[in-house]
């Protein structure tokens, strides 16, 4: 696990060597639940064990740099009811934890939902959990308000 002292950066996935890639599929298997185990979604990847485990700890999505992270979720919805709900399960199907939720009241038919949880056991990606809370009805943005 990287200490104090370890610096990330921004690389393109085009620059990356494909060992890279392939733990990041890897992990994306494990998941999504296509593979049940590590030895299966290595198979499938056509990736060694020896370096998934090299690198599994070192190779991160852009937006879970470190488990246990907070990400703070700005949501701009229309004034329907059970939205706020139906944000919530996509949330909680995904194993986050939410740590809190704020609701402005709607004006001229819409309102901001802040949404901050704690991505420690989360299942899947940032990005899946935008694009699932994106696909609800009467959702109209929903992006990264801060990560910590």
């Amino acid at each position: 696990m990287p200490d104090d002292s370890t610096e990330y950066y921004l690389v393109d996935k085009k620059v990356l060597p494909e060992v890279f890639i392939k733990v990041m599929e890897v992990k994306q298997r494990l998941n999504t639940g296509d593979s049940v185990s590590v030895n299966e979604a290595v198979r499938k990847t056509g990736l060694s064990r020896s370096a998934y485990y090299k690198y599994k700890d070192s190779v991160l999505p852009f937006f879970e740099a470190t488990n246990g992270k907070k990400v703070t979720l700005l949501i701009t919805v229309e004034n329907f009811q059970g939205i706020l709900s139906s944000i919530l399960n996509v949330i909680a199907e995904s194993r986050s934890s939410i740590l809190t939720i704020n609701q402005n009241i709607p004006i001229n038919g819409l309102a901001d939902i802040s949404i901050s949880i704690e991505t420690a056991s989360m299942f899947g990606s940032m990005d899946d959990i935008m694009s699932d809370i994106t696909k609800i009805a009467g959702v109209r943005s929903c992006k990264i308000l801060s990560r910590e």
